[in-house]
């Protein structure tokens, strides 16, 4: 996210009110839940579009790299829109495209849909410094917080919902559902935020080229970066792979099943403010090291105990807790476009490498692949000077 042109009007008298922290909050967990619903529905979706096993992981690989590239060239128009009329348009995008997917019968124009889908969910990269404009400074970081924790509850409760609605309808209702939320939303914001013109001197290619300076400048960005991108492309090869092992016949789950193995996620979403406090505290090392050393450890977990079994479902869902309170811990400091590109980069590789590992040898390959990523970036992260 860029904020140079954020802070430049705020006025610090003007508080902002209980609703309209809930209000953004409320709009990021229900935009960046579109990147999110089909995921869980990876299985049925390629069924019905004839998709190979290995292609199916591109569902949700598309939508994270739409979601990248938006973050990397939609989001600095920030410093140059109306903050209000980006919003919408973003969202109208969003909704035309959860259309699209919802008629899709085919998989180019779904493919299409998907991308354009993760295009436009960058929309909650305008709120959050959006959200930021509007507090005093005194309470900014708990006005952005805030606003956070519903965009991390919208990506915890994307899974559960739409395996849910799936179960009692199609994957199809699941668009056609969101489609509305978000004209709904639409309507809503453009009743009651406030417009906000950004006061900025660069042009839109002057700020694309400082995002490139600042990557090539700044050697902790870069390793940051790369450290979460590891730990999400591990989280998005396991929420990609998991329901397609979940409906599979070791355990012959229904969509019902599935989304309440999903809802494991919450606890990680609920605990994410408890783990935020060791970044306030000066922790960011040892935090972060056992960030990956928990991930690891969250794969090797569930090969204890036959496929299928009661104790095998329950340590999924364990694995499933505690690679989510992991990811949780760092998401206050996404701060930029270039650290969510990187981050949602590696998000959209484990998702493809995900679903080839799964369709050429099972959940034994890919979780070993899941494995495998946090030792990397902890390999990595051994390499860091003191």
């Amino acid at each position: 996210m860029t904020t140079t042109a954020m802070t430049a009007d705020i006025k610090p008298e003007q508080a902002v009110s209980a609703w309209m922290i809930l209000l953004l909050a409320f709009a990021c967990g229900l935009i960046v839940a579109n990147i999110y619903y089909a995921q869980p529905l990876a299985g049925p979706i390629g069924a019905a579009l004839g998709l190979s096993p290995a292609a199916t992981g591109l569902i949700v690989t598309l939508t994270q790299i739409g979601y990248g590239a938006g973050l990397l060239f939609i989001v600095p128009l920030g410093d140059l829109l109306e903050t209000r009329r980006l919003v919408l348009t973003l969202i109208g995008l969003a909704t035309l495209s959860l259309l699209a997917a919802a008629l899709s019968t085919h998989p180019l124009p779904f493919f299409t849909a998907i991308l354009c889908i993760g295009l436009a969910s960058v929309a909650v990269q305008v709120l959050v410094p959006y959200a930021a404009h509007l507090a005093p400074e005194a309470v900014r970081g708990q006005v952005v917080g805030n606003v956070m924790s519903g965009l991390m509850l919208g990506i915890m409760l994307a899974r559960p919902v739409s395996s849910f609605i799936a179960q009692f309808t199609s994957w199809h209702t699941v668009f056609f559902l969101s489609a509305a939320a978000m004209a709904l939303l639409a309507l809503l914001l453009r009743i009651t935020l406030p417009p906000r013109k950004p006061i900025s001197t660069l042009s839109y290619r002057k700020l694309l080229s400082s995002m490139a300076q600042l990557m090539r400048s700044t050697p902790i960005l870069q390793r940051r970066a790369l450290y979460q991108a590891c730990l999400f492309a591990a989280f998005s090869l396991f929420w990609t792979t998991t329901p397609l092992l979940l409906a599979g016949p070791e355990f012959r789950l229904s969509q019902g099943g599935i989304a309440l193995f999903a809802l494991a996620g919450v606890a990680g979403a609920i605990a994410s403010p408890i783990a935020g406090r060791f970044a306030d505290r000066g922790w960011s090392k040892p935090a972060t090291a056992f960030a990956m050393l928990a991930v690891a450890a969250a794969f090797l977990i569930t090969h204890i105990g036959a496929y299928g079994s009661p104790l095998a479902l329950g340590l999924l869902v364990a694995a499933g807790i505690r690679a989510i309170f992991v990811l949780g811990a760092e998401y206050r400091s996404r701060l930029n476009g270039l650290y969510m590109a990187t981050f949602f980069a590696g998000g959209a590789l484990g998702s493809a490498l995900g679903g080839l590992a799964f369709a050429h040898g099972g959940w034994l390959l890919a979780s070993w692949l899941g494995f495998a990523l946090p030792v990397v970036a902890l390999l990595y992260f051994f390499t860091e000077q003191r």
